[in-house]
């Protein structure tokens, strides 16, 4: 069997880029049969958020790596059977439920803290619970509103009771219904046999520690620590115990580590061709993503429009192990537009195209509309490519 070089010594940057694409899913036969649960047990984290185009990305997540597994399988998987919980990790993100004594570090902290954003009115926080006790699960809505006006920050004393109470970890968010959090208690929700904070911060920590590194088969400190978003000074204090091994990487110019596991043999297999959420773990951190791929990528949802570069929610086109585009999707009616497309030389037309059609197909359109292409010269390929596939 070939190996990679051993523990401690030299990583090529190509070899690191390889185990990252393995550990992350998207190198080798995908597993299908372990489907959306497998994804998730296998990343440790998927990461909620609002926005939706083409879908949210929760379900883009599980999409990139499996095809075009059903929008309500999806979903299905997450929260039926107890399945997973909804926490604080690099973001709002789902995870195993299996994971749930390891945040007790995190709960703890939370218990602890003195200062809150919101002010939690006399007696709502117990009226919450009893409410759940009693009628549980529930919307922030079913227990009373979760806002008193019309802005988003500003939450009723019901929202910030059952929201402290889930970070307490006294309630869980067993579900999302029109995207809204369902609660209940977690004495209901979570298997009795999970349901305890009987871990220190330590053992909480090494687990997470080791989870990272697995999920992102080598990394540095800062890429280890921004996973489930610790502090620096939390991984080191246990990196040593955590069972990853040190590793160098060619031009990387820092420390790494990597799970021994993932070095036993050559990362080898089908790579995907698919459309990346911005919120996809692969491409997390900046300046993981430039280190390992020469690809900056930056959400600009958030950014003002005559200040974007390559539009609200542009996704990055994976390919051949490679980042070689990025998309800017839409919907009408359909039809899946890509408002703006960015192709990194014309051998990347083919790519792009492959994985707007495979998208397209996914979220139930038809055809493919091309609006913008960065540069201009490459648009004749990419819709040249584009009309061969729907044909």
């Amino acid at each position: 069997m070939t190996t990679l070089p051993p523990a401690a010594t030299e990583l090529s940057a190509d070899e690191a880029r390889r185990l990252a694409l393995r550990a992350q899913g998207f190198l080798g036969a995908p597993d299908r049969r372990a489907g959306v649960r497998g994804v998730l047990r296998h990343l440790g984290a998927v990461q909620l958020d609002t926005i939706s185009v083409l879908a949210r990305s929760h379900e883009l997540i599980p999409y990139a790596r499996l095809g075009s597994v059903g929008r309500r399988t999806v979903d299905d998987a997450y929260w039926t059977d107890t399945h997973a919980f909804e926490y604080w990790s690099h973001a709002a993100c789902i995870l195993p439920i299996e994971e749930w004594p390891h945040f007790a570090f995190r709960r703890r902290a939370y218990r602890n803290r003195p200062h809150w954003n919101h002010h939690l009115p006399d007696g709502d926080y117990d009226r919450v619970v009893k409410q759940l006790r009693e009628e549980g699960p529930l919307t922030a809505t079913d227990l009373g509103g979760a806002k008193r006006t019309s802005e988003w920050w500003d939450w009723s004393g019901t929202k910030v009771a059952v929201e402290r109470a889930l970070m307490y970890g006294e309630v869980v968010c067993v579900e999302r219904r029109g995207w809204k959090r369902v609660y209940d208690l977690a004495e209901r929700a979570v298997p009795a046999e999970l349901l305890h904070d009987d871990l220190d911060d330590t053992e909480c920590l090494r687990r997470l520690v080791r989870l990272a590194g697995q999920s992102l088969g080598v990394g540095t400190r800062a890429d280890i620590a921004d996973y489930h978003r610790l502090k620096a000074e939390q991984v080191d204090a246990v990196i040593a115990d955590s069972g990853l091994v040190p590793v160098t990487v060619a031009g990387w110019g820092r420390p790494a580590w990597a799970d021994p596991a993932a070095l036993e043999t050559v990362p080898r297999g089908r790579h995907r061709t698919t459309l990346l959420s911005p919120f996809d773990s692969l491409i997390w951190e900046r300046a993981r993503t430039e280190r390992i791929f020469g690809f900056t990528h930056r959400l600009e949802a958030y950014v003002p429009r005559q200040k974007r570069v390559h539009g609200y929610f542009a996704m990055p086109v994976l390919a051949g192990g490679r980042l070689v585009g990025r998309v800017d999707p839409a919907r009408e009616g359909r039809t899946l537009v890509a408002k703006q497309v960015t192709l990194d030389g014309p051998k990347a037309a083919p790519a792009v195209a492959q994985a707007l059609v495979e998208a397209a197909s996914w979220v139930d359109c038809t055809n493919v509309r091309v609006e913008r292409v960065e540069t201009p010269d490459l648009r004749e390929p990419l819709t040249r490519e584009l009309a061969r596939l729907l044909d």
